[in-house]
């Protein structure tokens, strides 16, 4: 039976963002720290999606990680344009991410630093990341 004529009101709705709560990378020592909120989260987690080869890993979804290690060895011209299209694609997937200015990039050999910043929820972020041909 389905029922008739039931209507359902109009409810109040509120919505929460989720916290960005998670554990703690120590880089230097390849170990997990404790936990990290906040814009600390936001900087870990721009460094894991650029330190992230797209399309490599099954573990992620085709919506994460970073194309930018493409760019080694193509024109300054083309690597310009193109890093700030795959910057924005790779970082705006973060819903805490609201944001990409100032970008500067420098190819030098095998590596590509990027320079740039961050507005987020939580605040804005000033990042430098190098990302090696190998990724």
């Amino acid at each position: 039976m389905i029922p008739n004529g039931t209507t359902v009101g109009n409810l109040a709705v509120t919505s929460r963002s989720a916290p960005s709560l998670t554990w703690r990378l120590d880089m230097t020592r390849g170990r997990i720290a404790g936990m990290t909120d906040g814009l600390e989260a936001i900087r870990q987690a721009v460094f894991k999606v650029l330190q992230t080869a797209r399309f490599r890993h099954v573990i992620y979804s085709a919506d994460y990680g970073s194309e930018l290690h493409t760019l080694i060895g193509r024109q300054p011209a083309y690597v310009r344009t193109e890093a700030e299209r795959m910057l924005r694609e790779a970082l705006l997937q973060d819903g805490r991410i609201t944001d990409i200015r100032d970008l500067q990039v420098a190819v030098v050999g095998d590596k590509l630093t990027v320079t740039f910043g961050v507005v987020t929820v939580e605040g804005q972020l000033n990042i430098e990341e190098e990302v090696n041909a190998d990724v």
